[in-house]
């Protein structure tokens, strides 16, 4: 079992997957990306990520002349060849070859490359993760683009601190976490922040499994909330619904994963299962 890539609809395993120096995505960071994954076999919401991809084009101003229905067979084919039950696929999309550096091409470089879905401990889900904060707004942030320069460059003091991510906010707002979204639980009403925030696939499927059990605000919601709240929970492809007990060292509320945030997981876990069992192979 290995992966593949497909790079401008041409298919190879990943490891030998190349393009140009001169593409404007690495020299400029004049890209962006999608990720997305199966469960039991099964895409899971891929409509939904293949629209956010191409609007974020479109925002980014990337010519994206493919159509839909095209880089799905495309994956749908990366996925048969690896022989894997459930995989991850990171979609990439930059700005093409620049002749002077700094002029995007009139064609871009479409990459979509098959992985596997990073492992997390069962734990996790139980006994809730850490995480720390970080004064930055992301530039773009409805855009899913290449730049993670805020996160790398954070990587060791997000290590030393014990924590697994980091939550970002600026004048006073908290806004998302740098690969996932934020909601808090004040009694029976579910909060997110609802601007300057990349609008997560699995955040929207949690807002759906909520409307109907809780009362849901999207609105600003201040750093000062976040001690004030009853339960602070995470979304996003890999993490699912992922309860955050410490955050910068201080417990949120008793320090445990709370029942609302275990009942979204065991809904969001439920639908999942289900889907797997039923959704066709498209």
């Amino acid at each position: 079992m290995a992966h593949f890539c497909a790079i401008n609809g041409e298919i190879m395993p990943a490891d030998k997957g190349q393009i140009f120096i001169n593409d404007i995505g690495l020299l400029r960071g004049y890209g962006l990306f999608d990720y997305c994954r199966t469960y039991g076999g099964r895409p899971f919401m891929h409509d939904l990520y293949l629209q956010r991809f191409e609007r974020s084009a479109a925002l980014m101003g990337i010519p994206f002349p493919f159509s839909k229905d095209a880089v799905w067979q495309q994956m749908d084919d990366l996925y048969q060849r690896t022989g894997i039950r459930d995989i991850s696929f990171r979609l990439v999309l930059t700005g093409g070859y620049t002749p002077d550096g700094v002029t995007p091409a009139e064609t871009p470089n479409l990459l979509i490359i098959t992985e596997d879905i990073p492992y997390i401990a069962p734990e996790k889900f139980t006994q809730g993760i850490h995480i720390i904060t970080d004064e930055y707004l992301r530039e773009l942030p409805e855009i899913k683009s290449t730049n993670y320069v805020r996160l790398i460059m954070l990587r060791n003091q997000i290590k030393a601190a014990g924590a697994v991510d980091v939550l970002f906010h600026k004048d006073g707002l908290v806004s998302e976490l740098s690969r996932s979204n934020l909601f808090l639980f004040h009694g029976n009403t579910l909060v997110t922040p609802e601007a300057n925030i990349l609008k997560g696939i699995t955040r929207h499927v949690t807002l759906q499994l909520a409307k109907d059990i809780y009362k849901v605000e999207e609105r600003p919601v201040a750093v000062e909330e976040l001690w004030q709240a009853d339960e602070v929970f995470t979304t996003g492809t890999t993490k699912r619904v992922m309860p955050i007990t410490t955050i910068d060292g201080k417990p949120i509320a008793n320090g445990k994963p709370g029942r609302h945030t275990l009942r979204l997981l065991g809904l969001f876990n439920e639908m999942t299962a289900s889907l797997a069992a039923t959704l066709p192979v498209s």
